[in-house]
């Protein structure tokens, strides 16, 4: 009997103290590499062999279960393209917590051929801390770029001017493998072949070893690596209507000692664009009308080279170095027709604006890492430096005449914009475990940034060229930023908790030839983050905080102009400040057989919020970014995914928030109370022979603030592809912004004047893609590229 009750305790003693509970932990990797392999299935059975419970390892191949029963059992492994591995385990009551070490996996050469041809991963896959959107796998985003690629995640949303935006909230911070690239500057991103990215990672509360930038969250977008033995690679060729014809090849090649990896793209596209505009306007008390047609035609070609690699100097030490090169060559053209009337709508003038615009750009970027993991699961050290330059050159040429009442030749403007930009990373971090469920991570970094840009805007008298509305000036931008972090995380039983602080500490200086924007800024803050979650059977509940900050990109800052527009003109402001941002989100997330639901409710308080503001100046309407006082903003959003057969698998999103801003500028109320909804609805099928159909509908719901109401947007694409050749090459065909639904179109009010637009950026665009990929590889060799400290 007291042997009885003994056992009936230590069974449930564990109900009494996380302390004294029982824990199994370990780690998983390559046998031949050394490499930690993520998402590996760690099954215990009892002596039946009646499943115990089931985990899956993290990033760092770590695992770990609790509340094991005492006694004998057994511990699988299983990995898609690994031989399955079985042991004993056994728990005694004198030693509660278990260490396996590390368990090695050996490649499966005949199960990785035939997942190669038959296995099938979803797409989108649903975190609590973040959504991971895999892009080999969507039809949809194989043949255009990173915005193609981007229109096509959970929660992510681009404009038809290229703003990305995160649950409607455009202060995201988009990283290139983990970084800040200039790649994500300027609608560069266009430039970046969709065939580039293996996937994107939405993290809507990071943790602090991330950046405090991005009130809304983080976008990271993963470039391919090289992860299969010997040559491998691929070529893919796009030709599209209106013109987009891209040519992308990649060779790489992989030893026990050496991974090489390399990207090329070459890109030449068209671009089709429609603006029109209707205002009314009242000037000392009388009415006159505008109806204004904008056509553009814009041609870029582009040369994209992206090589590195990965040497192992043992197997805990890994070097990678990589440089990144993006050149960009745009001739674009608009011509813009304005048709004024009076009160009466009689005509009062006619004129026509044709432009020539001529811009190079040239990005370069190098990157080096070093990794040193250690016996010790999950231990690792890692230090980073990056190196980014870039330089641009555009040059516009204006022409203006009047076709009534009297044709009229006015002077020919020019204008010329000159930049540059230098940019240093240096980062350092380390992972410490404590023990098997808790762990100590802390970094420092610094980033230093140097900018400049020359404008100038001359006007034709005669055969001289004088400088126009003494528009000249040379403005230099310095920015410092130096960071550190520590964060401490721990798993007691099914509750998981980690808390964080950030400190960031900016120091920006804005100089110009004309002292008229001299200025210098310092801020130091305090940056904490808490995230816990706790685990049910099949569901786990998570609660998160972090304080975000969104500093104003460049191009916000900068008071050049483009004149193209004779009636608007967007400048930057450069006594811009960052704003910060408080947010809360409860998410749960809940899996069935073929069914996932990922609900959760967010709050944002964010002082300082940046808007854009409209004012009318001399007849022309100018718009800036601004300080107001702060805005609040809730939501509900809900993510689900769908497979009821294995041929059929559908994505739905929703998103909806209300907002209250409050502030003023310049005399003017901009106190405004919304709300707005997102969705997103997709389906893929996979057909007989081996062909694919996926079909995609955006929506934005109407949108507002004090100044400028915009309308509901909405979008189809849809596409289609078949595999060939043995599985070797697949052909895409697809449709973006099908019908030309993706329509823009807004009203803005002031003070006297109305203004609405409709803009269409892109044309309906149609695209057929040819990909063949060749692995010359050996299946003994090593097949898992380093990822370093990317992820």
């Amino acid at each position: 009997m007291k042997t009885l009750i003994t056992r009936i305790l230590i069974l449930f003693f564990p109900l009494f103290g996380w302390t004294q509970q029982t824990s199994v932990s370990g780690k998983v990797q390559d046998i031949t590499t050394k490499e930690p392999l993520a998402y590996v299935t760690v099954t215990v059975k009892d002596n039946a062999l009646k499943p115990l419970q089931v985990v899956v390892t993290d990033d760092h191949g770590v695992f770990n279960f609790e509340g094991l029963p005492i006694g004998q059992m057994t511990i699988s492994f299983s990995f898609i393209g690994y031989q399955n591995h079985t042991q004993p385990l056994e728990i005694t009551a004198d030693k509660l917590k278990t260490e396996l070490g590390t368990i090695g996996l050996s490649s499966d050469a005949v199960q990785l051929n035939a997942v190669e041809i038959k296995g099938q991963k979803a797409n989108v896959s649903l975190k609590l801390d973040k959504k991971v959107f895999e892009v080999g796998k969507d039809v949809l985003s194989q043949n255009g770029s990173a915005h193609d690629v981007l229109n096509g995640v959970p929660s992510v949303s681009v404009s038809p001017t290229g703003g990305i935006s995160l649950r409607g909230n455009s202060s995201v911070l988009v990283l290139i493998n983990g970084r800040q690239s200039g790649l994500t500057q300027n609608n560069a991103l266009d430039q970046i072949a969709a065939d580039q990215i293996e996937r994107i990672e939405v993290i809507t509360n990071p943790s602090s070893r991330y950046d405090a930038s991005g009130s809304a969250g983080i976008i990271n977008i993963v470039l391919k690596k090289n992860k299969k033995s010997g040559f491998s690679g691929q070529v893919r060729v796009v030709a599209g209507s209106p013109n987009d014809s891209r040519l992308n090849p990649s060779i790489n090649y992989k030893s026990d000692k050496i991974n090489i990896f390399s990207n090329f793209s070459i890109r030449s596209s068209d671009y089709v664009g429609l603006y029109t505009t209707n205002q009314s306007t009242i000037n000392n008390g009388k009415k006159s009308y505008l109806s204004q047609v904008q056509n553009e035609d814009r041609h870029d070609d582009g040369k994209l080279i992206y090589l590195g690699a990965d040497y192992f100097i043992n197997e805990h030490r890994t070097i990678t170095a990589a440089f990144l090169k993006n050149s960009t060559h745009d001739n674009d053209k608009t011509r813009l027709f304005y048709d004024y009337s009076n009160a009466e709508g009689l005509k009062d003038s006619t004129l026509t604006r044709e432009g020539k615009s001529l811009e190079k750009r040239n990005y370069n970027q190098f990157e080096f890492n070093y990794t040193q993991t250690f016996k010790k699961p999950a231990k690792k050290w890692t230090i980073d430096v990056q190196y980014d330059w870039w330089n641009s050159d555009k040059d516009w040429n204006l022409s203006t005449q009047r076709l009534d009442p009297a044709p009229l030749v006015y002077p020919a403007i020019r204008t010329s914009s000159i930049g540059s930009s230098k940019d240093l990373l240096v980062q350092s971090d380390f992972i410490q475990p404590i023990d098997t469920l808790s762990v100590l991570e802390f970094g420092i970094k610094t980033e230093i940034r140097k900018v400049s840009s020359n404008f100038l805007a001359e006007e034709q008298q005669g055969g001289i060229w004088d400088t126009y509305q003494s528009i000249d000036n040379d403005l230099d931008y310095s920015e410092t930023i130096t960071s550190a972090y520590a964060q401490y995380s721990n798993k007691p039983g099914r509750f998981n908790y980690m808390a964080g602080l950030r400190t960031e500490f900016t120091k920006i200086t804005i100089t110009d030839i004309k002292n008229t924007y001299n200025d210098n800024k310092k801020y130091n803050r305090l940056f904490p983050t808490v995230n816990l979650s706790y685990k049910f059977d099949a569901s786990t509940l998570q609660l998160n905080y972090s304080k975000r900050i969104h500093r104003p990109p460049l191009y916000a800052l900068y008071p050049f102009n483009e004149l193209t527009d004779l009636n608007s003109q967007y400048i930057g402001n450069p006594d811009l400040n960052p704003s910060y941002t408080d947010v809360f989100e409860l998410g749960f997330l809940k899996t069935w057989k073929t069914f996932t639901l990922n609900p959760s409710v967010y709050y944002q308080w964010e002082s300082g919020y940046i808007q854009d503001f409209t004012y009318r100046e001399n007849d022309i309407f100018f718009t800036m970014p601004v300080n107001i006082q702060h805005e609040i903003r809730s939501g509900v959003e809900l993510s689900t995914l769908y497979n009821p057969l294995k041929w059929l698998q559908l994505n739905m999103e929703m998103n909806f928030y209300q907002f209250n801003q409050k502030g003023s500028y310049q005399g003017e109320n901009l106190d405004y109370k919304g709300q707005t909804f997102t969705g997103r609805l997709s389906t893929q099928i996979k057909l007989p022979s081996k062909f694919s159909f996926q079909g995609r509908y955006n929506f934005r719901g109407a949108q507002q603030n004090a100044q400028t109401k915009n309308n509901a947007l909405q979008s189809l694409d849809f596409g289609l592809s078949k595999i060939l050749l043995k599985d070797k090459a697949t052909i895409v065909f697809d449709v973006s912004n099908a019908f030309n639904l993706r329509q823009n179109k807004s009203t803005t009010t002031g003070e006297n004047y109305i203004v609405s637009s409709n803009s269409i950026p892109n044309a309906a665009r149609y695209r057929l893609s040819f990909v063949y990929r060749f692995n010359l590889s050996d299946p003994k060799a090593i097949r898992q590229a380093s990822e370093a400290n990317r992820n």
